[in-house]
């Protein structure tokens, strides 16, 4: 049940890409693909079916969202400047720790730590509050939470510390 929900915002994060950005149903996708993020990790606890194979779906499920949502927004929003380099360091930070895991584990490694999910929470808020904060101040905000969860992230890795 748990796979099928994480598989249900790849679904959702296709129909994203069919609507215009910032319309009623880009906005309905975008919820239920959040929705679903929230959820299936307590579906796989509650029922027990916690498990690698649905950890990487998980990921896979995410980084679709993610670049669907890039994809639609970053034509429509104006980004500074300073918010790019940002958004670089913290790629690159990222990257590397998947490096680092992949030579060392033969695997993709992606921790779920608390502050990644604080970042993504913050993320996901974004396109909801664009309407009424200032991408300048959300930005910083949310660039200097993702700056600290990538360099966590990438101190488990090098460390071989298992948060998922």
């Amino acid at each position: 049940m748990a796979n099928l929900i994480t598989g249900l915002r790849i679904v959702f994060s296709i129909v994203l890409l069919l609507v215009p950005p910032f319309s009623k149903w880009f906005y309905i996708a975008y919820l239920l693909a959040g929705f679903s993020d929230m959820i299936d990790g307590t579906v796989a606890r509650l029922t027990n079916s916690v498990s690698e194979l649905g950890a990487k779906l998980d990921t896979v499920a995410d980084i679709t969202f993610l670049g669907v949502c890039l994809f639609k927004l970053l034509r429509v929003i104006l980004i500074p400047a300073w918010l790019w380099i940002f958004a670089g360091v913290i790629a690159f930070i990222k990257f590397t720790s998947i490096i680092i895991g992949f030579c060392r584990d033969k695997e993709l490694v992606s921790e779920h730590t608390i502050l990644n999910k604080v970042t993504g929470a913050l993320l996901f808020c974004l396109p909801l509050t664009m309407e009424f904060i200032e991408i300048t101040y959300s930005g910083a905000v949310i660039s200097c939470i993702a700056l600290a969860a990538a360099i966590q992230e990438g101190y488990y890795v090098i460390k071989g510390i298992k948060k998922y």
